[in-house]
């Protein structure tokens, strides 16, 4: 199978890399967003100096603003539109294409209102012939738009589709794995993003390096328990879309949800941050979404429990870190 047209929904940060990069590789791609004054000014500028300010786009990349025009004649679909937008992004899209659509996404998040996982969303919308895949891992936009080294994981469960993704993604700095856990994927890319405020937290609260990697390593075993509950592998949250990425949205400011916990653990409100960091922040809706998913589950996740009550509940940093320090001594175990 090949793949040699793209079409990228989405011209946020990661949206705009990708295409990016896709185009940067020989292939052809249009970038559209539901804001047409957004893809005008980066159809005139050849820069999205919102989100990516400096970078130059590639030349072989179309800004459009209609979603049929982006679609049309596109080998494949390739969503970059926030978790909250994604079940509106595929229903926009449906009466534009045939049932055999080939579509992947780079979204992490599960969807707001059910909290099923987006391939569950994109199985209701499409129907079982659509072919689907999953792009996570360690990735800052800035970093992957510079030609800097990366690593990802496409994840699908037809082998020969994930290849075709990667094959369009793959270069000498873009390294892409495949795997046919689709549901570890994802799910390691949304709880990654709860676990990142609580780090955050922890350094805003001046906590140290210390409670920072107990944050992490702890926050991988909720992590794994809730994979195994799901049916996820444990090989795949070892990986790229799981300890890689929990590892750098922990660990680099970069982050948005590491930011937004750095601030809470100073004492600033959660609306303010909002305005401050100015960008999606995942890990809100998706704390609110993996604790129920928890519950729903019995699993235990103390870390995702107080990032929720910081949250939702009104309760404080500081009350929220001594709950977690207060639980009772147990022997280490995933």
């Amino acid at each position: 199978m090949q793949l040699s047209s793209v079409c990228v929904l989405g011209a946020g940060s990661w949206g705009t890399a990708l295409a990016h990069l896709i185009a940067e590789n020989g292939c052809p791609v249009s970038l559209w967003d539901k804001n047409p004054g957004r893809i005008e000014a980066l159809a005139k500028s050849g820069r999205n100096e919102r989100y990516l300010p400096g970078l130059e786009l590639s030349k072989n990349i179309t800004c459009e603003s209609g979603l049929e025009q982006a679609v049309y004649g596109r080998d494949l679909v390739l969503v970059a539109v926030p978790s909250h937008a994604f079940k509106a992004c595929l229903l926009s899209l449906r009466p534009l294409l045939p049932d055999s659509v080939n579509l992947a996404w780079g979204t992490k998040g599960l969807d707001p209102e059910s909290g099923k996982l987006l391939h569950q969303v994109a199985v209701d919308i499409f129907g079982n012939e659509c072919l689907l895949a999953a792009l996570s891992g360690p990735t800052f936009a800035r970093e992957v738009m510079r030609g800097l080294p990366t690593a990802i994981t496409v994840a699908s469960p037809k082998e020969n589709y994930a290849m075709a993704v990667a094959e369009i993604l793959h270069n000498e700095f873009f390294r892409v794995y495949t795997s046919d856990d689709l549901t570890g994927v994802q799910l390691g890319g949304a709880v990654k993003n709860v676990l990142a405020i609580a780090a955050g937290v922890s350094d805003g609260m001046g906590f140290g390096a210390n409670a920072r990697a107990a944050i992490i390593t702890r926050g991988l075993a909720e992590m794994m328990r809730l994979g195994e509950a799901m049916g996820a592998k444990a090989r795949t949250l070892m990986g790229l879309a799981g300890v890689g990425d929990l590892i750098l949205t922990c660990t680099d400011d970069q982050s948005r949800n590491r930011r937004l916990g750095i601030g809470l653990g100073q004492g600033k409100t959660i609306d303010a941050l909002k305005v401050e960091i100015g960008q999606e922040i995942e890990g809100i809706v998706t704390a609110r979404l993996i604790r129920r998913l928890s519950l729903e589950l019995k699993v235990e996740m103390p870390i995702v429990e107080q990032v929720h009550a910081v949250l939702y509940l009104g309760v404080s940093a500081a009350e929220a870190v001594r709950s977690l320090l207060l639980r009772d001594r147990k022997p280490e175990a995933f």
